[in-house]
């Protein structure tokens, strides 16, 4: 994984989207403007939750979360979202 410089608090957590699909499954290339928000990202974090909500997720989980879900946030050039536990839909 990575060392983020970073510790979420509470019941939020720290989340690496996917990229953006580059190509169809016919193999049309998709162009910058046209491409999807990811909806999928690996966990790198986690706070240590709240007295009324333990924590489900563990680092290293991929996960699925709404499109609008999170803050995006930068930190040393890469692009990451963080969250509340309760935004994330589903584990894979």
């Amino acid at each position: 994984m990575s060392n983020l410089k970073i510790r979420p608090l509470a019941d939020r957590v720290i989340i690496k989207p996917q990229e953006a699909e580059e190509k169809t499954a016919s193999g049309i290339i998709i162009p910058d403007s046209a491409k999807e928000k990811p909806q999928k990202g690996t966990v790198l974090a986690i706070g240590p939750g709240t007295k009324d909500e333990k924590m489900e997720l563990k680092v290293g989980d991929v996960v699925l979360y709404g499109k609008y879900s999170g803050t995006e946030i930068t930190i040393d050039g890469e692009d990451y979202l963080i969250m509340k536990q309760s935004d994330i839909l589903a584990i894979i």
